[in-house]
């Protein structure tokens, strides 16, 4: 009886574990299948096959498996953050596909109410938007690396990654993403001299890098070679194309 019951435990145990994330496999394989780096509008970055994804069964059997998966199940601020920069990526990619073609991720919307306000999709059997799991769900967690991580669709965002966040390598994962978004002079930080120009992202979520590293140039300075002399201006031009075909 004591076997059966620790044997019964075990298994209870392993079930709850396996249930932590969501299922990653079928996300892995389209982000391989459809995600490349390549040579476009004056930059290197990942660029996205929106054409392909928008007829591949798979794609609307990861909306499905997303839409199943209950948040609730996730157990730590790893496991949550993992699985909300997936599922924003996620669901920026079908916004495109949704209204495929389009030159802008940002033509999705209205003059009454912006892509980002737009209910994206469903997690959890719940309509979310883009707005709600970037600004109510990811920002609050206090880690401003997640600003390189979500990808709006566009060719001045940071690179969509081409392997899914997991909570056991998520801070590997958005140190990565970090380096190489400011290691990219198009993208993410041009130095000249002892002037730096860089993305607006850092302008537009300067609060979130403060409230964490003190200042925009902490941040940018523990990720490169930044000289403590050097000024800073967020006035990169930001390309709000669509990053893919």
């Amino acid at each position: 009886m004591h076997r059966v019951l620790t044997l019964f435990l075990l298994l209870g145990l392993s079930a709850t574990a396996s249930a932590v994330e969501p299922p990653l496999d079928l996300y892995q394989k389209l982000l391989k299948e459809n995600v490349k780096t390549e040579h476009h509008h004056g930059t290197s970055l990942s660029w996205v096959n929106y054409t392909k994804l928008r007829k591949n069964p798979d794609f609307a059997r990861l909306l499905q498996q997303l839409g199943d998966f209950s948040p609730g199940q996730l157990e730590g601020d790893k496991e949550r953050l993992a699985f909300y920069i997936n599922t924003y990526n996620i669901l920026a990619i079908k916004t495109v596909v949704d209204n495929w073609p389009v030159e802008s991720i940002k033509d999705a919307g209205s003059f009454l109410k912006s892509v980002w306000k737009k209910k994206a999709g469903i997690i959890g059997g719940r309509e979310i938007s883009l707005h709600e799991i970037e600004h109510e769900i990811l920002r609050p967690m206090g880690d401003p690396r997640i600003h390189m991580a979500i990808v709006c669709a566009s060719i001045s965002c940071p690179d969509l990654r081409t392997e899914p966040y997991t909570a056991d390598k998520l801070n590997e994962q958005l140190d990565d993403q970090v380096e190489k978004f400011l290691s990219n002079p198009q993208k993410g930080l041009m130095v000249e001299g002892n002037k730096a120009r860089t993305s607006k992202i850092f302008d537009w979520f300067e609060k979130d890098f403060k409230s964490t590293y003190g200042s925009v140039k902490a941040f940018i300075s523990r990720y490169s070679n930044l000289s403590a002399d050097a000024e800073l201006r967020p006035n990169l031009p930001y390309n709000w194309s669509v990053n893919g075909q």
